[in-house]
């Protein structure tokens, strides 16, 4: 069930919050987490039931060896029950990518397996891992069943994220309020009509600039200059207003019940390195991938050699997490090599180079991050090659022809310059003309120029965590009152979001 549809905007939700309110008001607070809890099942079990037995089963699984782990510490029951995660999730996620790629290394015909993706099932692995090696390391407090199962279960993050501690999460359970607040609802409703808006407003309306062209670039078409640019730029929009989109829903809906969830979006492409970018954009993943991998590999406390090798192999790790794809692969290998050439540059460069550069550091950021989105929109190398290539010019400049006949006299002097009007149109100049130039326009200035979710709610601390001290109230405007004009602005925000909602598509992270 997706947050953008209507069975769960006027079924689902309105009956969650009702029976969590029963539930509190009229038995207690372990009623309100079982009831929580069974419905958070409900919401994984009505895309397909079986998945729901996966997950039983992982959570079965993980629970009886926390316990044990939590008073023994043994490493080799770590071990093992890391592997035991990380096998069920390869045979469901990489299975097929690695039977592919024997079939093709070898020539051997082999029938793929071709096993169906349990939805979040990345999402609740780690999230199991990460209980796991903390019960081992003696840190592990709370072994309750029904507030571990919502803790794996708990609806608005199951999906799509963010990653939680069990540290994080289960004093919150232990201590729900009995029924609903009337603060928690508004800020709650607030910023989930926020996120709405994002995905169905902004995402949804930036992403026909931007599938066409790679769908084209991945069948052999070869765009145009002007079409990789303007593709690669949308799609790094979409990808913005549909992440954040998400995260500002699952902390709304999370705030609803009164529980707070770790902050997992912060303004990424406002970052100013590759290093910011990483401290900005999925956070929690950041956070799991420092913690248990980057650090365990050595971190930096060997050397400048070890400390690259691993920032390297932790970002194609994580890459690889994204998808059983080649694609994936490369697009963590580049923020690998981005993140080496960020931590070379900061402890080797001049100060005097530091000092120039600094002023661009956003803009140059921005570049490296949205190009390097190209193999993460694309489904084939092959189709990643062809828009590099176009991006780089390797064929030249060339821009659809219809361009030519809307710039009239000024197409000879630029054909003079080299740039060529040959490219067939695969999304027309007119929709540019028309929509997707403002609509991108419009994407940039609010990624730029207005503060996010967690700043304009800040007063009320909706999430978390801080970034830098940086998620407090705005002393602006712009920062968020139970008034009656944010009451009219989000109404009408809200509305408008709702008469998007005939054309349901997903959340890209939902595939992760």
């Amino acid at each position: 069930m997706l947050f953008n549809s209507f069975a769960f905007l006027f079924v689902y939700l309105p009956l969650v919050l009702a029976g969590y309110w029963m539930a509190g008001h009229f038995v207690g607070r372990s009623a309100a987490v079982v009831w929580l809890a069974v419905a958070s099942v409900v919401f994984y079990a009505m895309a397909e039931p079986w998945h729901a037995a996966v997950m039983a089963g992982s959570i079965l699984f993980n629970f009886t060896c926390g316990i044990r782990l939590a008073a023994t510490g043994s490493r080799t029951l770590l071990a093992f029950a890391v592997a035991a995660n990380l096998v069920l999730l390869g045979i469901f996620k990489y299975a097929d990518f690695f039977v592919g790629n024997l079939a093709a290394a070898t020539g051997i015909d082999i029938a793929l397996l071709r096993i169906a993706l349990p939805a979040g099932i990345s999402f609740y692995t780690f999230t199991q891992i990460a209980f796991l090696a903390d019960a081992a390391r003696g840190e592990v407090r709370e072994l309750n069943f029904a507030r571990y199962v919502l803790f794996v279960t708990f609806f608005p993050h199951l999906i799509a994220g963010p990653i939680i501690h069990h540290r994080e999460m289960m004093p919150q359970f232990a201590r729900v309020r009995l029924g609903l607040g009337a603060t928690n609802l508004a800020v709650g409703l607030s910023i989930f009509a926020v996120g709405l808006g994002k995905k169905l407003l902004l995402a949804d309306n930036i992403a026909p600039f931007a599938t066409p062209i790679f769908a084209a670039a991945d069948a052999g078409a070869t765009p145009t200059f002007f079409e990789a640019w303007a593709a690669t730029l949308a799609y790094a929009l979409r990808l913005y207003f549909d992440f954040s989109g998400y995260s500002d829903m699952a902390i709304g809906l999370s705030r609803m019940f009164g529980i707070r969830l770790p902050v997992n979006f912060h303004s990424p492409y406002k970052a100013s390195s590759v290093a910011d970018f990483w401290r900005r954009w999925h956070m929690t993943l950041s956070r799991f991938l420092r913690d248990y991998l980057y650090i365990p590999l050595g971190g930096s406390r060997h050397g400048a050699g070890r400390h690259i090798a691993a920032l390297f192999a932790t970002m194609v790790l994580g890459g690889f997490w994204h998808g059983a794809s080649w694609n994936f692969v490369l697009w963590g290998a580049l923020h690998g090599a981005l993140l080496a050439l960020n931590h070379l540059w900061r402890h080797f460069a001049p100060a005097a180079a530091k000092h120039l550069i600094a002023p661009i550091g956003m803009p140059l950021t921005f570049v490296c991050v949205v190009l390097a989105w190209v193999p993460f929109a694309a489904e084939t190398l092959g189709g990643t090659a062809r828009m590099y290539a176009a991006l780089a010019a390797f064929d030249g400049v060339t821009f659809p022809a219809a361009a030519a006949g809307k710039i009239g006299a000024l197409a000879p002097a630029l054909e003079a310059l080299g740039i060529r009007f040959a490219g067939a149109n695969i999304v027309t100049l007119e929709d540019w003309r028309n929509a997707g130039i403002l609509v991108v326009t419009a994407g940039l200035l609010v990624v730029w120029l207005l503060p996010n979710t967690q700043q304009i709610f800040g007063r009320y601390r909706p999430i978390l965590g801080v970034y830098r001290g940086d998620l407090q109230s705005l002393k602006t405007r712009f920062a968020w009152r139970p008034n009656w004009l944010w009451a009219a602005c989000l109404a009408v925000w809200a509305a408008a979001s709702l008469l998007s909602l005939q054309r349901v598509s997903e959340f890209i992270y939902f595939r992760f």
